[in-house]
């Protein structure tokens, strides 16, 4: 397990004694929720925002809203987790849960680990083959390269990665202010988008349930716990207090620009190809689309901002199989290997021919089907006073995560209520 350098754990230390103050000092306590919120941003959101945009306009911002705020309760409670314990969730759920649901637990979480990493290791790919004009398997096979060599950091601790995370934050956050800046984004209809409810038919409903399973993500939930358990020395409570308010601090800012980003995604396609091109659904056309409506500019961002989204999602995906395995097996295994597993659905997609874009929104669909066993392991846990102390969540926390699960478990089975023929009232 990486670590931060004695430097950094010293001034960590200094904040927390009282010694050191200001924002500089701050900035030590950054890292957790930026690495977690890069699992906000990949393209497996790309491809759910351009089907919303695109096919119902502003109508589904709400929904991008809602997964953001259900985001930001939940990767604050895996951080609480960790640092309240000196374990992640998946150790957690090791030693306090029967052996035959650990196990449940571990296949249905490297199937989830395996949707995400074929979203991301495929968005990288399809953004450096139309940048460069280049077959798709050696946009993947770039892809893999990069990321492997992006993960040797790994192993020098948790603070370069933590800044190459962010500086791939920075881009994506840019591409898509410069998107905003060049699109007609009308922002009366998108402010009404972002607080009025509405499905308007089946499928919108399967575009929403992705956008939950592409924004709520399994393996950040176990990452974040993993990220935040032995970031510092604790010596008392009194630390742990202020390790959660800065903890919480980071998760509200970092994924408030992940959800800014989501939303200007879907802002950008409900502009450019809701009037005239609602029917675009694709990475592939959306590009192709955008360069006679707004610009080659504008197509070049996108572009950009998705192989910066592939990539460093690609390898933040590998960083939390690689804790999955080891929390629930306690068993490890090169991150070589691990990154050549986790590349295999994603070869294998491209060798049977199935539409890369498709494959990346059933992805997110598998993701928000596997979403509630963490989602509900971690209520679970951070309910406990056997395991939390004094820092059991309160009621309202409780009262407001339950009710976050039950909108991730609700639309999962109305999405498989309709995908198996069954009537839905509030649909047409």
């Amino acid at each position: 397990m990486p670590t931060l350098s004695d430097r950094t754990q010293t001034g960590i230390s200094a904040v927390l004694r009282g010694d050191a103050r200001g924002w500089r000092s701050r900035l030590l306590f950054a890292g957790p929720a930026i690495i977690a919120s890069i699992a906000y941003m990949d393209p497996g959101n790309y491809a759910t925002n351009i089907q919303a945009g695109a096919g119902y306009g502003y109508k589904l911002l709400w929904i991008v809203l809602l997964a953001n705020l259900i985001a930001m309760l939940f990767q604050a409670l895996s951080a609480r987790l960790g640092i309240v314990t000196g374990k992640n969730l998946a150790e957690i759920s090791r030693d306090h849960l029967p052996r035959t649901l650990v196990w449940v637990m571990w296949a249905i979480s490297e199937v989830a680990a395996m949707a995400t990493d074929l979203a991301e290791f495929l968005g990288g790919a399809i953004g450096l083959a139309l940048l460069f004009d280049l077959p798709l398997i050696v946009g993947m096979a770039i892809t893999a390269i990069v990321t492997y060599g992006i993960l040797i950091f790994e192993s020098r601790g948790f603070r370069p990665m933590e800044l190459i995370i962010a500086a791939f934050v920075g881009v994506i956050g840019l591409c898509y202010l410069a998107e905003v800046l060049i699109a007609p984004v009308d922002w009366a209809a998108a402010g009404i988008g972002m607080m009025t409810p509405a499905l308007p038919d089946s499928m919108a409903l399967t575009i929403a349930v992705g956008i939950i399973g592409a924004t709520v993500m399994p393996h950040a939930i176990y990452l974040h716990s993993g990220l935040t358990q032995s970031r510092a020395v604790v010596r008392h409570d009194a630390d742990r207090r202020k390790l959660l308010r800065f903890s919480n601090i980071e998760v509200v800012l970092a994924l408030a620009v992940a959800g800014m980003i989501n939303m200007a995604m879907v802002m950008m396609a409900a502009s450019a190809f809701h009037q005239g091109h609602a029917d675009v659904a694709e990475i592939e056309t959306a590009y192709h689309t955008l360069t006679p409506l707004l610009g080659a500019a504008a197509a070049v961002f996108f572009l950009t901002s998705l192989i910066a989204s592939g990539i460093s999602s690609s390898v933040v995906g590998t960083m939390a199989g690689q804790m999955i395995m080891q929390g629930f097996l306690h068993f490890h295994v090169p991150i070589w290997l691990r990154r050549l597993v986790t590349m295999v659905p994603a070869f294998a997609v491209v060798a049977a021919g199935v539409n890369a874009t498709q494959a990346l929104v059933m992805s997110q669909v598998v993701l928000s089907i596997a979403l509630p066993v963490p989602m509900l392991a971690l209520l679970y846990f951070s309910s406990r006073s056997d395991v939390m102390g004094a820092f059991r969540i309160n009621r309202l926390l409780r009262i407001l995560a339950t009710l976050g699960a039950c909108v991730v478990l609700g639309l999962n089975f109305v999405l498989l209520a309709d995908t198996f023929g069954m009537p839905i009232p509030f649909l047409d």
